[in-house]
């Protein structure tokens, strides 16, 4: 039984992966709902796979040269957010393949690992319930299973067995799939573009067939977006941009700052360099906004934009999907960011009618707001971003937005947008007098933070330890210490915890129960004269946040 991949085997591989999707794609364009019923997922996906199938490569050349080939070749025919995905996990797949000639079992299984990561690390704000997902899943179920007795053949089957049974799982995860009783499409083509690489690897010689253009793309009735139309989901937006010197240093261009000039303008963005071709997909309200942020690094290859609600209104009858609900219009409404289900529930307590997931390392988009605006249905929508790399993207939005008056209250903390969502009164003011009033509030409160240090260093007269935790506040170390609560404690010392009326203890997802309680009751001897409220905040980056009124 073979246990070994080369060169020739996977570019048959890739081969039978796209014409077994070719088959099947009418089923995954069927699927599509999310993140709105484009119906042209299958197609997407074949032809970013077809573009890797029919990269020029050579019978002589290795595994690793003909994976680079592949990946090379669906960068350039890359199309939708599923494609983008599915060119990021072949690149992962080249980069784990690098100089491999051939490559046993546990290497090409070692491949696929950074193929999902890759993937992940290109799409800004990673969904669970996705093509991601299913990938991850079976890639790592396979990946224990190999032992010295594997083959090819078992390798492949417990890849499938998993795909098909992470798919399954998709509508529990998503539900806007489970409402809709189908399963991810992303992840749908991938079943098949793994089935049809199965077949290559049981010995079937696969022949590339030319099948033109795709279907959808020349069915698109443009009837369905009249003159009384409203857009409602913007345009998905799509291009190659190749970086240009006289333009800018092509040494110091940082990938990270310019995704985070492009999801500041749109949402589902996927964005990734390749050399000095950077690759991004965007859906965004405004189309050339973008383009002409992004002109100012380079020159366009490829361009495409197509309006969103052309698809969405013909899929949306087939499947029978309602979308937007009409809301009883009020005077005031009240967006929040948080991360964590504790802390967004906090918000939403004390009155907050959207919360939109994000904050530290996780920012959310001008879009994300803008969702969340629509379905507000308000005059007036005070925004309270809670970290302060958020604050320029809801004032984007606010920009953007013209169906309400946006006031954006500029809290850098939760602490501080706590404060300020507790106290307000928005009765009989006008939005700058209860924004205002919300930003005077948040100014009396102080946030501290702990978390596991990254590195090794001195800060602020504090000497940090790698894996230790860190107490801080407004970017001020305060402490360090192996053990966390300890950490904590030494903060409220330094923050002069023990002169406010109130201790706010929010417990991260890094905290026990038994290391909340234990820190609880630590405070609460130490400051008999303060009250001490303890939450489960389920935060995912601090262990403990404490927020001192």
């Amino acid at each position: 039984m073979d246990r070994l991949i080369n060169g020739v085997l996977f570019e048959n591989m890739v081969k039978g992966g796209a014409e077994n999707l070719y088959a099947n794609k009418g089923i995954v364009n069927d699927l599509n709902v999310f993140p709105i019923p484009d119906g042209d997922t299958g197609d997407n996906m074949y032809m970013t796979i077809d573009s890797g199938a029919s990269a020029p490569s050579s019978d002589g050349d290795g595994l690793g040269e003909v994976s680079a080939h592949i990946a090379h070749g669906m960068l350039l025919g890359a199309r939708g957010n599923s494609g983008v995905i599915l060119s990021r996990i072949f690149a992962g797949i080249a980069a784990g393949l690098e100089g491999v000639e051939e490559a046993d079992i546990k290497t090409f299984g070692e491949a696929l690992k950074k193929g999902s990561a890759e993937a992940y690390n290109a799409v800004s704000v990673p969904v669970e319930g996705t093509i991601l997902t299913v990938f991850r899943d079976a890639v790592s179920f396979a990946g224990e299973r190999i032992n010295a007795e594997t083959t090819l053949e078992g390798y492949f089957a417990d890849l499938i067995t998993e795909l098909r049974r992470s798919l399954e799982r998709t509508p529990d995860l998503l539900d806007v799939l489970k409402e809709a009783g189908v399963v991810d499409s992303g992840g749908a083509g991938l079943v098949y573009i793994v089935e049809g690489m199965k077949n290559a690897v049981y010995g079937e010689q696969i022949t590339r067939t030319d099948h033109g253009a795709p279907s959808s793309a020349h069915n698109i009735n443009i009837d369905t977006f009249t003159s009384d139309s409203v857009l409602e989901f913007g345009y998905c937006t799509e291009f190659l941009l190749r970086l240009q010197k006289s333009k800018i240093d092509l040494d110091k261009f940082d990938i990270n700052e310019f995704t985070e000039l492009v999801k500041s303008l749109g949402d589902s963005v996927v964005s990734f360099r390749d050399g000095t071709i950077v690759k991004v997909h965007v859906h965004t309200m405004t189309p050339g906004v973008v383009l002409n942020e992004v002109q100012k690094y380079g020159e366009f290859l490829t361009l495409k934009i197509e309006n969103m609600m052309l698809q969405h209104n013909e899929t949306v009858i087939e499947n029978r999907f309602e979308f937007k609900k009409e809301n009883v219009r009020k005077k005031f409404g009240v967006v929040a960011v948080a991360s964590g289900e504790g802390l967004k529930e906090m918000f939403r307590s004390l009155g907050a009618d959207e919360v939109v997931d994000g904050g530290q390392s996780m920012n959310p988009s001008s879009g994300d707001f803008i969702k969340a605006f629509e379905k507000i249905n308000a005059d007036n929508i005070l925004v309270f971003p809670n970290n302060g790399n958020v604050i320029l993207a809801a004032m984007q939005a606010a920009d953007m937005y013209d169906k309400s008056v946006i006031k954006v209250v500029p809290t850098k903390t939760v602490g501080e947008g706590y404060s300020a969502l507790s106290m307000l009164d928005s009765e009989g003011k006008t939005a700058d007098e209860a924004a205002e009033e919300a930003e005077e509030y948040a100014k009396g409160v102080v946030t501290g933070f702990v978390s596991r240090a990254g590195r090794t260093t001195e800060m602020d007269g504090v000497s940090i330890t790698t894996g230790d935790f860190i107490g801080f506040s407004d970017d001020v170390v305060y402490s360090d210490s192996p053990d966390k609560c300890a950490a904590a404690s030494v903060l409220c010392d330094k923050l002069d915890a023990g002169s406010f009326d109130v201790i706010i203890l929010l417990a991260g997802k890094g905290a026990t129960d038994e290391e909340a309680e234990r820190l609880y009751d630590e405070l609460t001897e130490k400051y008999k004269d303060t009250e001490i409220i303890m939450q489960n905040g389920g935060q995912p980056l601090h262990d403990f946040i404490l927020v001192l009124e």
